[in-house]
């Protein structure tokens, strides 16, 4: 299974398992997340959810290949029924990010309570570099979580950053070395199992406040741009250009 998940003393783990293509996400492993977390949300033997890569890798973002036969084309699409999900969990989402998140392995994180990151974590969010937008509502979110400048600079240029410059810019929480990632994200999560449940989750409601209907709204936005965008002739050489192992030109778009 490229999705793995476990059910253990409150903590609903689910884990990228498909290391062999760094963790990039299929339609089928999108759907899967979005049915794991609706799931959860009524189970109340799941007291906190947790999301986990590899050592190497948290997930490189969309398949490519996949994301072009299954383009996020509407609400209905499992992309979006994932983003859905992880924007409206009530229960607490903590994140434990080891090598590369790419792309939605980065704005996924915008939606989790708790994130920490290995000392060997990158992020980047390289939707102008394929042409695209950005998603999962972070051009709302990141600009409130960072600064209008430095959200600015990651979602223009696409650039990786750093465990330590997420961290400082307030998308992580702790940095960590990598072998005590996962043991210190799992005692975490065990935090939030030992205490009141329904406490926890109305204190993340009010945190939220009047967030979600701008969320909803935002990503409304974004989804109708981005799937136009996936049309265009920017993003198809983007993607071809990726297939074949080159750099883009984007010289001739105006």
């Amino acid at each position: 299974m490229d999705i793995l998940t476990s059910k253990e003393n409150g903590i609903l783990t689910i884990a990228f398992n498909r290391l062999d293509k760094k963790n990039a996400i299929t339609s089928e492993m999108y759907q899967i997340m979005a049915d794991a977390l609706k799931d959860a949300d009524s189970d109340n033997a799941v007291r906190a959810i947790l999301f986990v890569g590899k050592p190497q890798v948290f997930t490189a973002g969309n398949d490519l290949a996949d994301f072009a036969k299954n383009p996020p084309s509407s609400e209905a699409s499992p992309v979006s029924q994932f983003l859905w999900q992880i924007s409206h969990a009530n229960k607490p989402l903590v994140a434990a990010v080891a090598g590369a998140a790419v792309g939605v392995g980065t704005t996924m994180l915008m939606h989790c309570d708790l994130v920490y990151a290995a000392e060997d974590a990158r992020f980047s969010m390289p939707f102008t570099q394929l042409g695209l937008c950005p998603e999962a509502a972070s051009s709302l979110l990141l600009p409130q979580i960072a600064g209008y400048q430095r959200a600015a600079e990651k979602l223009l240029l696409g650039e990786p950053f750093s465990a330590e410059e997420a961290h400082a810019m307030g998308l992580v929480n702790k940095v960590l070395p990598a072998d005590q990632l996962l043991a210190f994200a799992q005692a975490q999560a065990a935090k939030l199992v030992a205490l009141p449940a329904a406490s926890i989750r109305t204190t993340k409601r009010l945190m939220k406040g009047g967030q979600t209907a701008a969320i909803e709204a935002q990503m409304k936005q974004e989804i109708g741009h981005f799937g136009a965008m996936l049309k265009a002739p920017e993003a198809q050489e983007a993607f071809m250009a990726f297939f074949e192992k080159r750099q883009p030109d984007f010289s001739r778009f105006a």
